[in-house]
This record gives structure tokens, C-alpha cells and sequence, in this order.
């Protein structure tokens, strides 16, 4: 199904403009981009409205791609790992976010080493996508860390109500995502960046 709708994609595009070889390349990868992610979000989607936990699922991702689009972090090597991944983590995750009790004291400290992990390692690229550009690099860092700090402000403000739950599952999620351990766990390249002599 995919091959069809990107063959069918690629074909269309031809017909209405010329272009190179490798425009079509990154066309033909923004467009498996989008195809992954449409029917990634239906399987995820589509299972929590089976189970009733579509808001809560809503919640935890909202939370999570916030500091996700400014922090990246790792990506799986296969579109099935990718799906097998979200679901256990989104699905998982707003389980854990509904019945999971965390003492106020504990959520804070959670907080704070999220704060210091993405000071210390967001942006996380990927081999794929390095982020060369240094300014970039910074940027992404700076605004990482401060909604790092917004989200354990408005932990502290929403103290013991659902919302905390979902503010720290996401950042925490977030910086699992960033960690070197986690690349070295998935045999993936870390400070891809470095790569390019930057």
C-alpha cells in the first residue's frame, strides 16, 4: 500500500514538473514521511477510541510533541518499529497517566532531571537528519530547556490535578528520546552532527 501511494505520488508529480533526481529523492521521502505518520495516527487513534482513552491519548501526545519538535531525539529504523513503539508508549502512557499515582515530591525531582537532561543533550539529531547548523543547535537547546521549565512551573501550579500527569509523561518521554544511552541501546549513531566537522 505504501509503495502504491508513493509510486502514484511520485508519478503525478513527474507529469506536472520536471524535476531532478534528487528533488524527487526528497519528495519521495517528505511523502513517506506524511504516509507514515497518517496511518500511524489511525492504528493509534483508531485504538483508543476502541478503549476509551482517545482524550487521554490526545493529552499525552499534545504534552510529548511540544518538546519533542524542539528536543528530536532518536527515531526507529523501521516504519513496524516505529508503530509497535508509539502504541506501547501513547497507549501505555496514558494508562499509566490515568491510574498512576506520583507523590508530589517525586514529580518535581522528575522535573528538575528532565530540565538537566535536555540542557545537556537536546537537539538530539539523527543520522538521517543532523543538525549542522550550529545556531540551530543552540536555538533548539535554549527553547528545549525553557519549556522544560514552563512544563515543571505548570506541574507545580496544577498540583495534584490529571494535567500534571500528562506534563511530566511527556517530558519525560520526550528526554528518553534524547538520551545517548538510548541510541547506544538501538545501535544508533549519536552527535551526528559531528559528523559533518561542525
Amino acid at each position: 500500500m505504501k509503495q502504491y501511494f508513493l509510486v502514484s505520488s511520485i508519478n503525478l508529480i513527474k507529469k506536472n514538473k520536471n524535476y531532478t533526481d534528487d528533488e524527487i529523492e526528497i519528495i519521495a521521502y517528505g511523502l513517506e514521511g506524511i504516509y507514515l505518520t497518517i496511518t500511524k495516527a489511525v492504528v493509534i487513534f483508531g485504538l483508543a477510541l476502541l478503549l476509551g482513552i482517545f482524550k487521554e491519548v490526545i493529552y499525552l501526545l499534545i504534552s510529548y510533541n511540544i518538546i519533542r519538535s524542539q528536543a528530536f531525539g532518536i527515531h526507529a529504523s523501521k516504519s513496524i518499529y516505529c508503530l509497535i513503539s508509539s502504541l506501547t508508549t501513547f497507549i501505555g502512557g496514558a494508562y499509566l497517566c490515568i491510574y498512576l499515582v506520583i507523590p508530589f515530591w517525586l514529580m518535581i525531582i522528575i522535573s528538575l532531571l528532565c530540565i538537566v537532561f535536555l540542557f545537556l543533550y537536546a537537539p538530539a539529531d539523527t543520522e538521517k537528519r543532523p543538525i549542522v547548523n550550529k545556531k540551530k543547535r543552540i536555538r533548539f537547546k535554549v527553547i528545549s530547556v525553557s519549556l522544560g521549565i514552563i512544563y515543571t512551573i505548570l506541574i507545580i501550579i496544577f498540583k495534584g490535578k490529571f494535567l500534571s500527569n500528562y506534563l511530566l509523561f511527556g517530558m519525560f518521554i520526550s528526554v528518553i528520546m534524547i538520551l545517548p544511552v538510548t541510541y547506544k541501546i538501538f545501535k544508533m549513531p549519536y552527535n551526528n552532527y559531528k559528523n559533518y566537522g561542525v
